[in-house]
């Protein structure tokens, strides 16, 4: 049996110890379109084989930007790595400039696109970046190359020796990939991990995942160049998981009914949104069936894991089961038992509703730079604690600095930055990576994160704020979509509040409040008094100095594409402010 040890190990071990039919499947013209694990590993070979004739050796780079996940992925992922070269995958939404960047930095020699617009958006810089020799389309375009064209050019296998001979000389310790973390500040970082780095994180992250070994069916639609995604795919390769790579975040729900898979990972953003609907579906019912709704919701917003809240609770909860929850999961394929979500903070209620309905939401933690898991939670043996990120997983030292910034140790922290030696050592300490995140262990070893050592503040009382926590429990309203609270250096926290335009709208149809234009709602006095009440409620629960004081209303949504978020959809804070310094200003009286 095939040792696994480097990243392009996994299809193999598949292949001999279950290989499926359904290994990777992408829809193409309205069409579930499969790879089995044989036709896999020969177009990987047939890649590998090509960008050998194409000049590819050992630590060369190949940029792969995709728009979507697909099946091309991973065959480029395979045939790139087996050489000892480097996949560089780069977020399709980062900006031209930030393109220009990567590539040059990487020294990217070829860069294979999904489509038209990525490829335009390579062409346009593609004068400013000397070292890359061709650019090649998943998708059919007109005046580029198609990635067909290199599967063709491996098609003879002559040379296949030769690609054995380089796979074979690939160490475990190897460097496997760059992946540029677009930070909420600054140049992007070419974050360096090997392939152990990864191997590792795949093997002991997947002691966790409680499925069954070639009978489970997978969604994915969290961008592959992430590493969280990227991770997971691998480990749904280790344990013959059939990957199912969704349309678009747009067409999930659709997907998730054709599919019907068993797992899938998520970000709460995605979560809050579903949640939303789901809520919004059962605001329309009437009479009993709309009473019978909310008393199920209500049930499941005060759920424990294990029975903690007694067999009164237990008989509720079942029967909120059997006439609502039950509901949901149809709703979302009928066969959905396992969500990892990670990324940013999981509202507690969310982790309640999702498991009352039994949705089996495990929140987990981790960054690019420890590739990425460090923690998880697991529904088996007591592995699961609402409000925390779970144990650490095997192999793992998990240490919490004086300040309160955690630490970690072990097989999946990154081998550094790449070029960029000063910023590795301010990171790694003694062989501690520092993540910058604040936290605490607790008595039974459950970590929990209580927020980002960069974002916690001072008011000018001398008083420490963590926006996070405040923030969390604000988007439980419906009125907010997204919120980023303020007051560095100045007397009392503020908020700056996204509204989420679509259900204000509804709400002021409801109360007669004609407004044509999101810019004219967010003056209205009736609104700004509803979202006072929103505020006030959500503050109850902390102390007098964290409270949000005043708020502003912004007139426009939040976008990766204008930079208030990144690419995982994290506030951009610097951004933010500055775009609406005016609003900021008028808050403080400056």
């Amino acid at each position: 049996m095939t040792e696994i040890t480097r990243l392009f190990d996994f299809p193999y071990y598949q292949l001999e110890s279950c290989p499926l039919e359904e290994a990777l499947v992408t829809k193409r013209d309205g069409k579930w379109l499969a790879l089995s694990t044989q036709e896999y590993i020969d177009q990987a070979n047939a890649i590998s084989r090509a960008l050998l004739r194409m000049g590819v050796g050992t630590n060369d780079k190949i940029a792969v930007i995709s728009m979507t996940n697909r099946t091309e992925w991973n065959v480029m992922d395979i045939g790139i790595l087996q050489l000892g070269a480097q996949n560089v995958p780069i977020y399709p939404t980062i900006s031209a400039e930030e393109y220009v960047y990567v590539l040059n930095h990487s020294e990217a020699k070829y860069c294979f696109v999904s489509c038209q617009e990525v490829y335009d958006k390579v062409n346009s810089i593609r004068d400013q970046v000397p070292n890359l020799e061709e650019v090649y389309s998943f998708d059919e375009i007109d005046s580029c190359k198609n990635w067909k064209e290199v599967l063709e050019l491996g098609a003879d296998v002559s040379n296949q020796g030769e690609v054995d001979k380089l796979k074979d000389s690939v160490k475990p310790s190897d460097l496997a990939t760059l992946i540029y973390t677009s930070g909420t500040t600054g140049k992007p970082k070419g974050v360096m991990l090997s392939h152990s780095n990864l191997v590792s994180n795949a093997l002991e992250s997947s002691k966790r995942l409680p499925i069954t070994d070639g009978k489970t069916k997978a969604l994915s639609f969290l961008p592959l160049c992430h590493v969280y995604e990227r991770m997971l795919i691998y480990l749904y390769q280790y344990r013959s998981v059939s990957i199912y790579y969704a349309e678009s975040l747009d067409k999930i729900s659709e997907n998730l009914k054709e599919v019907g898979p068993h797992v899938m990972t998520a970000v709460p953003r995605l979560l809050e949104k579903v949640y939303d609907k789901i809520i919004a579906k059962g605001a329309e019912l009437t009479g009993i069936k709309k009473k019978l709704f909310f008393w199920a919701v209500g049930v499941g917003l005060k759920f424990e894991p294990y029975g903690q809240n007694g067999w009164w609770y237990e008989k509720k909860l079942a029967l909120a089961r059997k006439l609502i929850f039950s509901k949901w999961k149809e709703g979302l394929g009928g066969n959905l038992s396992l969500i990892a979500s990670g990324s940013a903070a999981l509202q507690p209620r969310l982790a309640r509703i999702f498991n009352a309905a039994e949705f089996g939401l495990m929140e987990g933690y981790g960054l690019t730079e420890t590739s990425p898991v460090i923690a998880v939670n697991d529904m088996r043996n007591g592995g699961f604690r609402i409000g925390t990120v779970g144990k650490p997983i095997d192999k793992t030292e998990v240490k919490i600095a004086e300040d309160g910034e955690i630490c970690i140790k072990g097989p999946q922290v990154m081998m550094g930055y790449y070029k960029d030696p000063e910023k590795t050592s301010e990171a790694i300490i003694d062989g501690y990576f520092h993540t910058g995140d604040i936290g605490e262990i607790d008595q039974d070893g459950f970590l929990k994160i209580t927020d980002r050592k960069k974002e916690m503040f001072k008011t000018s009382g001398g008083k420490y704020v963590a926006p996070q926590l405040l923030e969390n429990r604000f988007k439980q309203s419906r009125f907010i979509e997204q919120i980023m609270v303020v007051g560095e250096g100045e007397k009392m926290p503020a908020a700056l509040i996204q509204p989420d335009f679509e259900y204000l709208h509804e709400w002021a149809q409801r109360h007669n409040i004609t407004i044509p234009e999101n810019s004219d709602i967010i003056l209205n006095e009736k609104v700004l008094e509803r979202y006072q009440l929103e505020v006030d409620k959500a503050n109850e629960k902390f102390a007098k100095w964290e409270k949000v004081k005043q708020f502003r209303l912004t007139p426009d949504v939040w976008s990766i594409n204008e930079g208030h978020l990144t690419p995982t959809l994290k506030l951009r804070r610097k951004i933010i402010k500055e775009k609406y310094i005016d609003l900021y200003n008028d808050i403080y009286g400056h």
